[in-house]
């Protein structure tokens, strides 16, 4: 293997040896297979084509200063996976079978984890989707699950550093009873817009206000928000939301540090009370906010002048990073040891 600078990998996809894969057909899950071939021989008129039948999950596997793996709350993606199945009527994946999964394709591709100290990891996707050929408005019969890895650097390239997000009315993330709460591909799809007009403005991610009133914080982009004031943590509830699991480890680890968590509404007016404020996700653990512009209002919501992430969020940051790596101790057993 050609000898990979792990400190400079970036956050993209890298071939690596070996795919998992298990197909639902005649109406049960087959054996797991292992398949090196990175390409999917699928027939042209799958419903995962035509009608958006798939949904998908991230999780990471760390190497740590003992030389072990461990993988980050893998059972909570493999709910989440479920409950996404659910909403868009495609087969569920029992959860063994996803964890089982994952861990053999983490094993199979061990020489790609990164090492300890590198600040890089192995990035996990599994994915599932309807793969029967039809014309009809209608969920499949037949369904493909497949995980595969890429080893990827730190998604800070400039470091822990705060960044400017920008608030824009003009586009919606999702409907309120949509499939806003479920991790499924068209999310993605109807962000890039929003996300690419952000970007050309200068600004690293956009915040979608709440579809029906435009009155209360949704979604960052991809991400999570969370707001710190008061010795308090806070971050919206909405049934449009894509409960992040990397979210509800920081509320366990913020009421550790004897803060009081809130999920509720949170109006844009309120965003001036805040003293910290982060974008939180597997990819970043959390992204922390420099200031949120208000492109409509022109009002601008500053969070750190100095482009440092404030105490609550950088003590955050590593606790979380260091349940992952093995430097902090796994008080709730999040992590699995490969």
């Amino acid at each position: 293997m050609k000898e990979i600078d792990w400190s400079n990998i970036g956050f993209g996809y890298m071939k690596t040896d070996f795919n998992v894969r298990c197909t639902f057909t005649d109406g049960k899950w087959g054996e797991l297979e292992v398949h090196e071939d990175e390409y999917i021989n699928m027939h042209m008129a799958a419903t995962c084509l035509h009608y958006g039948q798939e949904v998908f999950e991230g999780l990471k596997a760390f190497k740590g200063k003992d030389g072990k793996i461990r993988i980050f709350r893998m059972d909570e993606n493999a709910k989440r996976m479920q409950s996404s199945c659910e909403g868009i009527l495609m087969e569920t994946l029992p959860l063994e079978k996803f964890q089982e999964a994952v861990i053999k394709a983490v094993k199979l591709n061990e020489r790609f984890v990164p090492p300890y100290g590198s600040g890089a990891s192995l990035y996990i996707r599994p994915f599932l989707f309807g793969i029967s050929p039809q014309l009809g408005v209608n969920p499949a019969k037949d369904y493909l699950f497949i995980v595969l890895v890429s080893p990827v650097g730190p998604y800070f390239k400039g470091g822990f550093a705060t960044t400017p997000f920008v608030i824009m009315r003009q586009y919606d993330r999702s409907a309120p009873l949509g499939t806003g709460k479920y991790k499924v591909g068209g999310n993605y799809a109807a962000s890039l817009v929003a996300g690419q007009h952000a970007h050309s403005l200068g600004y690293s991610n956009i915040f979608y206000l709440d579809a029906r009133e435009k009155k209360y914080i949704d979604e960052c982009g991809a991400a999570n928000f969370f707001g710190i004031k008061n010795n308090t943590y806070v971050t919206p509830k909405s049934t449009s939301i894509l409960p992040s699991i990397t979210n509800k480890s920081l509320m366990v680890l913020a009421k550790e540090m004897g803060l009081t968590v809130e999920q509720r509404s949170i109006p844009v007016e309120e965003l001036a009370t805040f003293e910290e404020a982060g974008a939180c996700g597997t990819a970043a653990v959390i992204s922390p906010i420099e200031r949120i512009d208000d492109f409509d209002t022109k009002i601008s919501y500053v969070f750190s002048k100095d482009g440092k992430p404030g105490p609550i969020c950088d003590k955050l940051f590593h606790k979380l990073q260091g349940i992952q790596y093995g430097d902090e101790p796994d008080l709730y057993s999040w992590t699995t040891v490969v």
